[in-house]
């Protein structure tokens, strides 16, 4: 059936216009100013709601295979729809970890029997499988991710010589965690001689300092300099690192560019203020840092010196969270089904026009990673498209908190804005209060 969506305001390339849209066959088929409806179209009075195109995000650890006691594609992807992402670019550091083309498959396969939203995953960098890298199908990957700082099993890459091959031989688009881990063991010997293992948790800032996050990020920008790879440099933190991304960047620029760079939901929203408040469940890697950092971050979203928006979403037990030491409370934060709420939210305080959420969340990701059909209203564009209703206040409780874990950082907290409505593919999955349909999302392609 063809699915008529009309009276929305669509939120589309920089502008806000009273617009009907069709569905057909999975894919945008017709947008005009006014579409007659017909007996075979399943019609949808979007009067006084926003339609925008489905956050796609480019950072999601859905913890599948290995941990499904924190999270599962089929739990983690059904939380996102619920949150209006489309599609997610799920991270390496699994069990086994996804660092050789056998691991990727098998995460494709997964995907394709469980995910809800559209689904692609990285390669991951070890120190040892650059041969691997070298020899990657560009349209087998989103990216290949390097963490450098620390990370689970061997997926520290801290050699000289086997960074200098990744960036100068990937055939795809690099991203990177920047943390220089000998400034963090440092900090963590100093705070255990102060503290023993009782750390106060509003330390993590500084523990994962500004200065760990900076030559980090200073290391992947020289060598992605050097070598004229394509570097997109993840969840930045600081205020100090923003020098070393151009501002204005047009979203015509931004496949071929050098350098970008993304800033997560949680930077923007919480700083060290909240760890009185929320304490672990605000730890995460790289920190949530000082207000003057989380300022400076959305000023650079709004200059477009940061170019996408994205989740890190990493959810963990609550038991697990609740460790008795801040050393043994893992890092990471369960956040795809508040994070476009979340931006609502910064836009209802002034900071984000809509038009600004959607070039972040949808159209630069888009460019970014070359993706094909997705990512904005367009006509022969899958319809991967969410409505939203800013005249309906959203509180989280933790009954209407979808993650396998059970817990948000936002609970009980009323965000000034509600889904209300995900489809993927011209499927109608979420409408605003339930699930209607459970058909699975698609692998992601390329123009590459």
């Amino acid at each position: 059936m063809k699915t008529l969506i009309c009276n929305a305001q669509l939120v589309n390339e920089g502008t806000i216009s009273s617009q009907d849209l069709l569905i057909e066959h999975g894919r945008i088929s017709q947008i005009a100013p006014h579409i007659p409806p017909t007996s075979e179209m399943k019609v949808i009075d979007a009067k006084g709601k926003y339609l925008l195109p489905g956050m796609i995000d480019d950072q999601v650890h859905f913890r599948e295979p290995g941990f499904p006691n924190k999270g599962t594609i089929a739990t983690e992807s059904r939380a996102a729809v619920a949150g209006g992402i489309t599609s997610f670019m799920e991270m390496p550091n699994v069990n086994p970890q996804t660092t050789n083309y056998q691991a990727l498959q098998d995460k494709y396969n997964r995907a394709q029997q469980s995910s809800l939203a559209n689904f692609s995953f990285y390669l991951g960098a070890t120190n040892d499988n650059l041969d691997e890298i070298k020899n990657l199908d560009p349209n087998e990957a989103c990216g290949v991710k390097i963490f450098m700082g620390a990370s689970t099993g061997n997926m520290l890459v801290n050699n000289p010589e086997t960074l200098e091959g990744i960036f100068k031989y990937s055939p795809v688009l690099i991203v990177t965690h920047c943390e220089d881990s000998p400034m963090i063991a440092d900090n963590e010997a100093k705070a255990r001689e102060q503290y023993g293992d009782n750390i106060p948790m509003r330390l993590h800032g500084e523990i994962r300092s500004r200065e760990a996050c900076l030559k980090s990020s200073q290391l992947a920008t020289e060598l992605a300099l050097k070598h004229q790879a394509r570097l997109h440099v993840l969840h930045l933190t600081t205020a100090d690192e923003l020098y070393q991304f151009k501002a204005g960047k047009t979203l015509s620029e931004l496949k071929d560019a050098n350098i970008t760079a993304e800033v997560c939901v949680h930077h923007l929203t919480f700083n060290d203020s909240d760890y009185e408040r929320l304490g672990t469940q605000i730890k995460c890697n790289p920190a949530v840092k000082k207000q003057s950092d989380q300022h400076a971050l959305i000023q650079a979203v709004k200059d477009d010196v940061i170019d996408i928006i994205a989740t890190d979403h990493a959810p963990h037990t609550w038991d697990e969270k609740q460790a008795e030491s801040y050393f043994k409370a893992p890092a990471g934060v369960p956040l795809v089904q508040h994070a476009l709420l979340s931006l609502l939210d910064l836009h209802a305080q002034g900071h984000f026009s809509l038009e600004k959420i959607v070039q972040k969340t949808s159209h630069a990701v888009a460019e970014r990673y070359q993706i094909k059909d997705r990512g904005y209203l367009r006509e022969g564009y899958f319809a991967d498209l969410v409505l939203i209703d800013l005249d309906s206040p959203f509180t989280a409780t933790k009954d209407n908190t979808r993650y396998h874990c059970g817990w948000t950082p936002f609970e009980g907290h009323t965000f000034a804005g509600s889904i209300a409505g995900t489809w993927v593919n011209g499927n109608h999955l979420f409408d605003g209060e339930k699930f209607i349909d459970n058909t699975f999302g698609q692998k992601l392609t390329f123009n590459r």
